[in-house]
């Protein structure tokens, strides 16, 4: 029976070896996945007691059974994060998984290749599943960006200006500033400063005037010692031919009338106000914040993008594609990206596979010995009981 024994003490070698070759044969094989995690391989030996008493001093040991691969453990560790041309593929810099929606099921991920469907939603590419953010109750939802996709306009209503209006020159023109009307439709105004030279003082009549060289309005600036005069520091020009454009002319701060000849550096320093604007890119910003940008130039944030921490990682099912379900042990936390207790999302970066190749081919080496030599004590211990048939035979 001893020899036997053997044999299968020696198979259960066979069989361990052979699974953890599976195992370093798929870590291997996902060196180039992004996302993908390596699983660890170790072994455990196995021992059988006589007796009926399994206390920690009360029981004999009979001797080994043999190896048993050990259920497997996920290497969480992080991989390196590389560089992308895509706005949605999003890497997390340390702890934490993105989370995905797909009606009462969750997952998980580490995998950020995302992309917009016609639906509005943000997608893991490739599947159906949907990147959850979190609400101001800080639980994880689902964003939909269709209603999103333009950026309203706004009416212009203000221009500053800033700078010197020479006192000893005769006039002075600031040319191609654009503003909007409530529709979004945009016109070029050019306003036009004159001196006054009737008038006491140093007094400029201002005129504006639209591409189509219409008088859109007017109004008059005086000076006191090179300081505006607080009285016309501010004029209102109301465009009745275009649709709620109504504009303050500001010249309450940053603008002197000094004696430069005829060389005046007044001009408009801000012009509030844009058109229409479509979805150019949709990335996260340094908070970790859905951040939409638009053609008019303006940015919109959607939330922050949810997180998910768990206090022990193995808790973690693989179901392959990068994604992970949660066995519901343990404690599970959703962070956004601005908290410390996990890591930051990052725009443009990819996480690549963390299989560590050299270590995998040391692994490999270490198991194809140990199969090597549990092949042999089958072999050995069947010679052996051959052997035994041999005397047997002679007798």
């Amino acid at each position: 029976m001893s020899m036997l024994g053997a044999i299968y003490t020696g198979m259960s070698g066979l069989e361990a070896y052979s699974q953890g070759l599976r195992v370093i044969s798929n870590n291997v094989a996902n060196l180039n996945t992004s996302g993908f995690k390596a699983t660890d391989v170790d072994f455990s030996d196995m021992y059988t007691f006589s007796g009926t008493n399994f206390g920690l001093y009360d029981h004999r040991n009979s001797g080994g059974n043999g190896v048993r691969m050990d259920d497997l453990q996920i290497d969480f560790r992080q991989g390196d994060l590389r560089q992308s041309e895509n706005g949605l593929d999003l890497g997390i810099d340390g702890a934490g998984f993105f989370v995905l929606l797909d009606g009462d099921k969750t997952f998980y991920t580490r995998t950020g290749n995302f992309v917009v469907a016609e639906d509005g939603h943000i997608k893991l590419e490739g599947t159906e599943f949907r990147l959850a953010v979190l609400d101001d109750a800080g639980r994880a939802v689902e964003l939909n960006v269709d209603s999103k996709r333009t950026s309203p306009p706004v009416a212009t209503t203000e221009i500053k200006f800033a700078d010197n209006l020479s006192s000893t020159a005769i006039e002075h023109v600031i040319s191609d500033i654009q503003v909007y009307d409530a529709a979004g439709e945009a016109q070029v105004w050019q306003i036009e400063f004159t001196r006054d030279d009737e008038a006491a003082g140093n007094v400029w009549n201002v005129t504006v005037t639209n591409a189509d060289d219409r008088e859109v309005g007017t109004g008059v600036l005086r000076f006191e010692q090179g300081e505006i005069d607080p009285d016309t520091a501010q004029i209102v020009i109301e465009d009745t031919e275009a649709e709620g454009l109504s504009v303050t002319l500001d010249f309450s701060e940053n603008i002197t009338s000094f004696s430069s000849g005829t060389v005046s550096t007044m001009r408009s320093s801000t012009v509030d106000g844009y058109g229409v604007g479509a979805v150019t890119n949709i990335t996260t910003n340094a908070d970790g914040e859905i951040e939409l940008s638009y053609s008019n130039e303006e940015t919109e944030t959607l939330g922050p993008v949810a997180l998910a921490d768990f206090k022990d990682l193995q808790n973690l099912e693989s179901i392959g594609d990068g994604l992970f379900v949660f066995n519901e042990q343990g404690e599970r936390r959703l962070f956004s990206s601005d908290d410390p207790q996990v890591g930051r999302v990052l725009s443009g970066r990819v996480e690549a596979s963390n299989v560590d190749l050299s270590a995998q081919f040391g692994e490999l080496i270490i198991i194809q010995r140990g199969f090597q030599a549990s092949s042999q004590l089958v072999s050995v211990s069947n010679d052996m009981i051959q052997q035994l048939f041999g005397i047997r035979g002679q007798g």
